[in-house]
């Protein structure tokens, strides 16, 4: 839907998970002479990538993964970590299968069918971001995330009251989620429900959100009908 102010939450740092919390240059050192010694070692590969990634060096962190994915079986945290670094480079299509081939190696693995719902979300592949979405909340129900973009997702197939009954269970699990109020009040909008459109956005407000200013103006002279009726 054009100009809707909804906004879309990519995971990663939650499907990242080192052998090692450290990544200290001794850490580090001591991972890249274990795989200099063992150049099949897709353990080390993967906590190089994440100590790369932590440090924003993305196409350090990408070879790493690879590695890691072309050495290792059980990969799955580096191919949804690789997801995240064709989402920062715009390539939504490896994003897709990045996580494809996560939850083919891990089929639990809950935050690889939130990311695979998310890159079909953006690339309006609306049904199949519904199915990965309500996979990954059956599988692990607290990921709030898969929930915002699956009441995104609902809306985007033009059926705003199931977007309205997944924006009302997000904000039972999370009443203090924001964009979770700003996303149900504009499916209430949507829905023509402008009271209850107002009362959500003005929690996201109170709660610190951005609103963004269009919105906002679009839903104060259903403001001033309440305060003549009231």
């Amino acid at each position: 839907m054009e100009g809707q102010p909804l906004c879309l939450i990519f995971l990663r740092k939650r499907g990242i998970r080192m052998r090692t919390p450290q990544c200290s240059e001794k850490f580090i050192a001591e991972q890249k002479r274990l795989l200099q010694e063992r150049p099949d070692c897709a353990t080390a590969a993967y906590n190089l990538g994440v100590a790369a990634l932590q440090q924003g060096k993305l196409d350090e962190a990408r070879e790493y993964f690879e590695e890691a994915v072309s050495t290792g079986s059980r990969m799955f945290e580096a191919w949804a970590n690789l997801g995240y670094i064709y989402f920062k480079q715009g390539d939504l299509e490896r994003v897709a299968e990045a996580n494809k081939r996560a939850v083919e190696i891990e089929p639990r693995y809950a935050r690889g069918y939130a990311n695979l719902g998310f890159a079909y979300l953006q690339m309006a592949k609306t049904a199949e971001a519904i199915a990965a979405l309500e996979k990954a909340i059956e599988l692990n129900p607290e990921i709030v995330q898969a929930w915002t973009n699956l009441a995104n997702a609902y809306l985007q197939q033009g059926d705003v009251d199931k977007a309205i009954e997944t924006g009302e269970k997000l904000i039972a699990l999370a009443p203090d989620f924001s964009l979770a109020h700003n996303n149900l009040a504009y499916a209430y909008y949507v829905k023509q429900d402008f009271a209850k459109a107002i009362e959500h956005v003005d929690i996201a407000v109170d709660q610190g959100f951005e609103v963004p200013p269009e919105f906002l103006k679009k839903l104060e002279p259903y403001r001033s009908k309440q305060s003549r009726k009231g």
